[in-house]
This record gives structure tokens, sequence and C-alpha cells, in this order.
């Protein structure tokens, strides 16, 4: 099946960027929806990608925005809410989803490939995060008359992810200690390009309609493993503590009030559970997972740098 052009919802974001990408160098006209076209013309540079400013939760543009597409692609999702009540989450993960079947009907689209999580579960999720996760999959796949993928990752790192940049920062302001909370956590990180491949590949397989996949890397890691590298390959010596569950739960609630919200009871409680595949096949399409060792030094070798110029500095005289 060859589709004339793909909308994507949230192509503007870290695991868009790369799907657009891969899909104009395969061919593929791209349109994407923003808020805020000027923050990102820097991806007019791509022939072919269509940048629109538009409030895709209106139902009306919506609709608009997804006729001459003959599939559209889902990936808009938050890690934390303004509030604490859960309703931020329901509004990104469950109703933008009904929106989205809904005008992906009016407009007569029947491809549509929707961006999940690892333990997204509409009923027993543990957190307001997993379980709004797991409503909106199940609204999707509930659709009437169209075909509809959906990929339930663990965390995805990738050159701009918010994974190892972020502790990477965080590691560099801690002097000595670094508090850490859930460090038995387990993690199967999966590389960005990878999700992206299985995305764009599910797009014109029929064998992936109504399927949901679930997307790791080759290797399991706690928490603590995954910090402990990140130090390493900045090069900053930190000593890790772990933080009892009392303590982990205490942190969350501190730092959920904070500016940005680094950390949150929601993210605590969606961390109580393994974020792992469960079966052997990690990728689908008999894709081979990429090690995060082959790239996440890469892109943190700036911060190495950075660390090591401060040293200099200072062991100049400078501040």
């Amino acid at each position: 099946m060859r589709l004339r052009k793909i909308c994507i919802l949230g192509g503007s974001g870290f695991v868009g960027r790369h799907i657009a990408h891969m899909l104009i160098e395969q061919g593929y006209p791209v349109r994407v929806p923003t808020r805020r076209r000027e923050r990102h013309r820097d991806l007019l540079v791509l022939p072919e990608l269509e940048l629109l400013e538009a409030d895709i939760l209106d139902p009306t543009t919506l609709t608009e925005i997804f006729k001459g597409c003959d599939a559209v692609i889902n990936l808009v999702g938050v890690l934390n809410e303004k509030g604490h009540d859960g309703s931020g989450f329901n509004h990104a993960h469950v109703e933008l989803p009904r929106k989205v079947s809904e005008a992906c009907a009016a407009a007569g689209i029947k491809r549509l490939l929707h961006m999940s999580a690892l333990n997204a579960d509409a009923l027993h999720g543990p957190s307001h995060y997993l379980r709004s996760k797991g409503q909106g999959e199940d609204l999707a796949h509930n659709a009437q008359g169209i075909h509809v993928t959906s990929f339930q990752p663990s965390v995805i790192f990738g050159p701009e992810d918010s994974f190892f940049n972020r502790f990477a920062k965080l590691l560099k302001m801690m002097p000595v200690f670094f508090p850490l909370a859930c460090p038995n956590a387990r993690f199967a990180p999966v590389y960005v390009e990878d999700v992206a491949q299985v995305f764009c590949r599910a797009l014109t397989e029929p064998a992936s309609y109504g399927r949901r996949y679930e997307l790791c890397g080759p290797r399991i890691y706690t928490l603590r493993k995954l910090v402990e590298y990140t130090a390493h390959i900045i090069g900053v010596k930190r000593r890790i503590v772990e933080l009892s569950d009392t303590l982990s739960r205490l942190q969350a609630r501190l730092f959920e009030y904070l500016p940005g919200k680094p950390f949150s009871i929601d993210n605590y409680l969606s961390l109580k559970k393994d974020s792992v595949c469960r079966g052997t096949v990690s990728l689908p399409f008999n894709f081979i997972p990429t090690p995060l060792e082959a790239v996440v030094p890469i892109y943190l070798a700036q911060q190495r740098s950075k660390a090591r110029y401060s040293d200099y500095r200072r062991s100049a005289g400078h501040r």
C-alpha cells in the first residue's frame, strides 16, 4: 500500500522528528501540526514536510488537518501533568486519542499508529500516567473501520532524550552525593532510531493491523546502573545514595512542587513496575535492537568535555 501523505501528531518532538526524517528519506510527504510554528521552523529544511500551526485539541481543526492524508501517527504524550489529580494525563492520553479516532473516521483515514507505553493498563496501571496510556490505547484499538497498531516502548534514548541527558545535568549539579529514588527499578532502554524504524515499517505492513507491540533494547538495567553509567561517561565521580521506598516517596512528594516537576508521586508509582518487555523478542519485524553502549557515549561526550573544561578552569584559579 502506497501512502500519499502522513500526518504526525507530536512530529516536532523527540521521537517525532526521527520518524519524520525517516519517512521523508523513504519518499513520503509528511504533515506536522504544531501550536507554535515559529519554534519549529528548523523542520522546514526537510523536503516534503508541511508544518502547520494548529490546535489539534479542536475536533474540527483536527479533521481538516487530516484531509488529504492516508495515515496518522499519534505520538502525543506527557510524562508529568501540571496538576496532581490525573486530569492532565487524561487530557493528553485519553481525550486526544478519542478525538483522533473520530477525526480519522470523519476524514476517511483507515490507518493509525498510536504511541503508548510499557505497562500501560487502563484498569490496573499503578499511576495516572499508565492508566491513562492504557485507556488511550484501548480507545484507539476500538475505533471502527480503522487499522490500528500501537507501540509500548521502554525508556527511549537518543541524542535529544530526556533520560540520559537529564541525569547527566543532575549529576553535574550534585557535588559529592547523588540521592537516587527507586534505584532498583528496571528498564530496557530502546534507541529512538529503532523506534522510528519500527513505526515506518508498520505503516504499510498489514500483518501489524490490530497488534500491540512492546519495544525494548537488548539489555535490562537497574536505574542505579544507568545513573552510574551516565556518571562514568561524562567523567564525574558521585556517590550514589540509594533511597529507601519511604524516602523515595518523600522525595517524589517534595520534587513534584519544584519548578519543572523533576520527579513526582506519579513518576514514583510508575517506577514501581519494571519497564521491561515480557517476551524474548524486543523488537518486531526481526529488527535487531541497538545497545545503548553504542550510542550514548557519543552524545554524552559533550557533557564530559564541558566537565573537563570546568576542572581546568578551577585548577587555573578561574570561576
